[in-house]
């Protein structure tokens, strides 16, 4: 088979739309209820949500010090914790010398979403995830899109008690494809991630990671194992930036990209173009140079449009203009596959093989149209196209 479509042979752009729109709002833990839920931190009245923890566990990577102190060897701020205290990720805890997780089983969201809202634009497209996250995050980005969640404590909100293995029966029972560790940062949620995921490869079921990429080499090369396909936020290509923006240090993040280039988990990259902080053309040059020299030319990469939040409220939305200026930079630089995020309708949703120019997958939004991929392989002209398509 050469071509997939829709149940109705032609979408008209306003069904498209409504279709858009409704993926928009995810089907969650709740939705066997027959309810519609989105992070609990901001749903109150969700059957099984409460504050508090659930089963604090020792953690792992972390190295015993003198005085019932320890280091954390999760992330690149290697957190030097006395006991009783708390790492700045809020999820990571000195209990009498040893580390403990908090956010272990403890998922402030749980819910069923198109897989292009990642977005992985080519790993099994039209299908859908299974998506977790706990509060926590171990960056402090000024633009941050779930800050209710990933800037906050898991005792200060809503959240379910879901151990892996019920988050893998939940995928199953609903018939989906893949797990999704997304829209808070997985990094924090380490020893939870991994047990998931190392369950639900044994059930036949993907593994996905949408990240900031802030981790130590040791931990990723553990988690690299039970990855399938990654989204890494290249949040900009300056170092100035990263620091006063996102309050971290971007070597760490290029090293994570070639990790899991190396050891072959597929990998795509976002950028959220901030105006007037990471979008110089200069930048946006050498971030496309890099990744087509040490990454690949056959990297997908995502601009993605800023919109005012958080504590960048008084910032302008990116133009469209801007996105395709980058868009224009990065096909100069060699890259194949370059995408406009968060541009309902815009052609950079779509998907165009590298050799014959043909649109091989067509979207509109999260809603896939169209797929003319065969065996991996564009069905017209044969050229391979990297992704998961199985």
């Amino acid at each position: 088979m050469t071509e997939r479509k829709t149940d109705k042979k032609n979408i008209g752009r306003r069904e498209f739309l409504r279709s858009a729109a409704s993926g928009a709002c995810a089907v969650g833990l709740a939705a066997f209820a027959g309810k519609c839920a989105l992070a609990a931190s901001s749903q109150t009245s969700l059957e099984g949500a409460r504050k508090g923890l659930v089963k604090p566990r020792k953690g792992d990577w972390y190295e015993p010090l003198e005085k019932r102190k320890l280091r954390c060897g999760l992330c690149p701020r290697e957190c030097v914790l006395s006991p009783g205290e708390r790492s700045p990720c809020r999820v990571r805890e000195n209990r009498d010398g040893s580390l403990y997780t908090l956010a272990y089983a403890n998922p402030a969201l749980i819910q069923e979403d198109p897989i292009e809202r990642k977005p992985f634009f080519h790993v099994l497209p039209g299908s859908r995830a299974l998506s977790v996250s706990t509060a926590g995050c171990n960056l402090e980005c000024k633009f941050c899109e779930v800050w209710d969640m990933a800037l906050a404590a898991p005792e200060e909100v809503y959240s379910y008690e879901v151990p892996p293995e019920k988050v893998v029966g939940y995928a199953l029972k609903s018939k989906l494809r893949s797990v999704s560790y997304a829209f808070g940062e997985p990094v924090v949620f380490y020893e939870y991630m991994k047990e998931t995921a190392s369950l639900a490869a044994g059930e036949g079921l993907l593994n996905l990671i949408h990240t900031a990429g802030y981790i130590n080499p040791g931990p990723l090369e553990e988690l690299s194992g039970f990855l399938d396909a990654a989204n890494v936020d290249l949040k900009g290509f300056d170092g100035d930036f990263y620091r006063d923006v996102a309050g971290g240090e971007l070597d760490p993040v290029l090293d994570t990209l070639r990790t899991l280039k190396r050891k072959g988990v597929h990998l795509e990259i976002t950028n959220i173009l901030i105006p007037s902080l990471n979008d110089s053309r200069d930048d946006i040059r050498k971030m496309c140079d890099w990744i087509a020299s040490e990454l690949g030319p056959d990297v997908p990469l995502h601009f993605a449009r800023f919109y005012p939040l958080y504590r960048l409220s008084r910032l302008p939305r990116t133009p469209v203009s801007a996105l395709d200026e980058a868009r224009e930079t990065a096909r100069k630089s060699g890259l194949k596959y370059v995408y406009v995020s968060r541009v309902t309708g815009h052609e950079g949703e779509n998907t165009f093989c590298p050799s014959c120019g043909e649109k091989i997958i067509n979207r509109i939004g999260f809603v896939v149209d169209s797929v003319k991929i065969s065996d991996g392989k564009c069905a017209r002209c044969g050229e391979g196209i990297p992704g998961i398509w199985g």
